[in-house]
């Protein structure tokens, strides 16, 4: 199976869960804001911050701004245009971010939507491009995507398996090295009941990519469900506020939910451990104090034959083992055994 290599880290089945907090539009179209967003990402344990790169001009068409004139999300009655136009992060704003993560160290990528945008994030030596799922169909963007030879991360919500496999057989014929693929319900929030974690295996047994999961579900549960399944990253949104203004802030993971959502990720990634059956030596040493040991029921002289009647089995697990009383029956004590003594393999004929 691919593995790829972000931010100086491999991501795929037997690697550590590689965590993104997902920024996208929470900085509010401020860059102050934008900075605080990533120094709590990187102090809650998170991998990478990812943000969302289009423009007024490369996301929404004419004809749908001015559907929009007042924008239904918005609080303010602000129009859909003012709100792209407010939200975006400039491509000024991506150079000032990226320094500003490069020299926080936290790994910055984002989701590309033109291929001015993908132009841009590959002159800023971004370690993985981000599809997102509204582009699984777009074809032609992630031909442009796969000729910047770099790793590809791609979500696939809204998207049947077979526009699943078209988007995979373009990506890898146009050049990329390797794919990831996210799990995504691209409903905000997205109740437990439609997450359909057990999709990501099928996902993988498809198209043998590494398989993570993009959350839009409240809380953390389901990620770490998510990890316990196999998903090698977790993207989810990232919020200092849920009750901040703007549009992805209720259903984002606040500081205190990122930092738990690291720690029991790592938590449950280390319990998964591996399908062999293994004992450590903590647990070979304790067999000896919680297993049991053959004694005998009733006090037993020199020269008599052992029956089952004989034998009682209690702690501690030295000795002869419960299992191994089969061994034993019809062999004559050689000296005297008093009753509930500990019974030794040299006690035996």
């Amino acid at each position: 199976m691919e593995q790829m290599r972000i931010g100086g880290r491999f991501v795929g089945r037997g690697e550590r869960p590689f965590i993104v907090a997902e920024v996208g539009s929470n900085f509010n179209g401020e860059i102050d804001l934008c900075r605080r967003l990533i120094d709590e990402a990187k102090r809650c344990g998170a991998d990478a911050v990812k943000f969302q790169s289009w423009s007024k001009r490369s996301l929404v068409s004419k004809a749908e701004y001015e559907r929009n004139t007042r924008y239904s999300a918005a609080a303010n009655g602000t129009t859909l245009e003012q709100e792209i136009e407010r939200y975006q992060l400039t491509p000024e704003g991506h150079y000032e971010v990226a320094e500003y993560c490069r020299k926080t160290g936290i790994c910055f990528f984002s989701s590309c939507f033109s291929k001015e945008e993908v132009d841009l994030l590959d002159d800023l030596d971004v370690p993985a491009f981000k599809i997102a799922s509204m582009d699984v169909n777009h074809l032609l963007l992630l031909r442009y995507v796969a000729s910047k030879r770099r790793p590809v991360v791609l979500s696939t919500g809204l998207s049947t398996l077979g526009e699943i496999e078209k988007a995979v057989v373009t990506l890898r014929e146009g050049g990329a090295p390797s794919i990831l693929l996210l799990h995504c319900v691209s409903i905000y929030p997205s109740p437990a009941e439609i997450v359909n974690l057990r999709n990501m295996a099928s996902l993988e047994t498809a198209f043998d990519c590494p398989i993570g999961y993009s959350d839009h579900s409240i809380g953390t549960s389901v990620p770490l469900a998510a990890v316990a399944l196999g998903a090698c990253m977790i993207e989810k949104h990232f919020t200092l506020d849920k009750q901040m203004e703007g549009w992805d802030h209720a259903i984002s993971a606040d500081p205190v939910e990122l930092a738990y959502l690291v720690r029991e990720a790592r938590n449950v990634f280390a319990a998964l451990g591996t399908s062999e059956r293994l004992l450590t030596s903590e647990q070979l040493n304790k067999r000896k104090a919680f297993r049991r040991r053959v004694v005998v029921s009733r006090a037993v002289k020199a020269g008599e034959r052992l029956t089952l009647a004989d034998f009682d089995f209690k702690r501690p697990g030295t000795g002869i083992h419960p299992d191994e009383y089969g061994y034993l029956l019809g062999r004559a004590v050689n000296r005297d055994v008093e009753c509930d003594e500990e019974l030794e393999w040299s006690d035996v004929n």
